[in-house]
């Protein structure tokens, strides 16, 4: 394994080491852009016109759980093995993952979470995504180039991912606090969800810190100072375990990311976050200010 990597890395730097060559079995740049349906991107055909130079596109819907009814779920140790051996990563690769998002960074911290709970520190997300590397000017191309296939050896730490059941359990408990990363209006119930049959709420009990608050305006991740603050503010004692979630296990790594920036490494996941809560959950655990779930 490659020694301690910052969890963020800036354009300058990466722009300088795409420049320098060094892309290739030590370093990987990944183009993990995903969106939502509601925005109609096609991410795939966006990184076949206009990626960083050396980057491969990760597809967090090919690399995932396919047997699950829900979206983009974990993946097997193996299958994830797999999926980044292909794209020429190894246990020793410094990965860098980066995403097109306006607001300039979305999914990008869920695959810098799935490489980490797969046992791999070696990686980074890029600081303000492609939104700040093109406002800085670096270069672009169309070109892909396909990699030489690596040996990749996963250690999956399980604990880090956490059930329907054992957050139900917590429901009850209280023993550790669950953070949301959705928008305010989807966690108070009065905006709509982005999936089909599923209306918008909150797990009894859970504390809303909206992803895009831990970005600043210009898509670069908030000072360490700033990001403290707002755990502070919002009641999260970072010296304690706890819970994140959002609407499909994506954007609730931004507040696992913000936190291991503030010290705290090992926030837990619930995967299936709001799609299999809403599904599974009695109507009095869906909290909502809108329709809530009907008997």
């Amino acid at each position: 394994m490659a020694g301690q990597v910052k969890a963020l890395v800036a354009a300058k730097w990466l722009a300088e080491a795409v420049r320098n060559n060094r892309v290739g079995p030590g370093l990987r740049i990944l183009d993990a852009s995903w969106y939502l349906p509601k925005l109609n991107r096609n991410a795939q055909e966006e990184f076949r016109r206009c990626h960083i130079p050396g980057a491969a596109f990760f597809d967090i819907d090919e690399c995932c759980d396919k047997s699950s009814t829900f979206d983009h779920m974990l993946p097997s140790a193996g299958e994830f093995a797999d999926y980044v051996g292909e794209l020429g990563i190894g246990n020793r690769t410094h990965v860098v993952v980066y995403d097109g998002s306006d607001l300039g960074s979305f999914s990008a911290p869920r695959v810098w979470w799935m490489f980490r709970v797969f046992g791999h520190s070696s990686v980074s997300v890029l600081n303000g995504g492609l939104k700040n590397w093109l406002r800085e000017g670096h270069p672009t191309t169309d070109q892909c180039t396909k990699p030489d296939r690596a040996e990749f050896k996963p250690e999956f730490n399980a604990s880090w991912v956490k059930s329907y059941e054992e957050v139900l359990e917590n429901v009850s408990s209280r023993k550790v606090p669950l953070v949301d990363a959705r928008v305010e209006g989807r966690f108070r119930g009065i905006e709509p969800e982005p999936r089909e049959g599923t209306e918008p709420g909150h797990i009894p009990g859970s504390i809303n810190m909206p992803f895009p608050s831990f970005m600043d305006s210009s898509g670069l991740e908030r000072p360490v100072e700033e990001l403290t603050k707002m755990f502070q503010v919002a009641g999260v004692d970072l010296q304690k375990p706890f819970w994140v979630t959002c609407g499909s296990g994506v954007t609730a790594c931004h507040i696992a990311l913000a936190a291991h920036l503030c010290g705290h490494p090992g926030v837990c996941l619930y995967d299936g976050s709001w799609s299999e809560w809403f599904a599974k959950a009695a109507p009095e655990h869906v909290i909502s200010e809108g329709k809530g779930k009907q008997v």
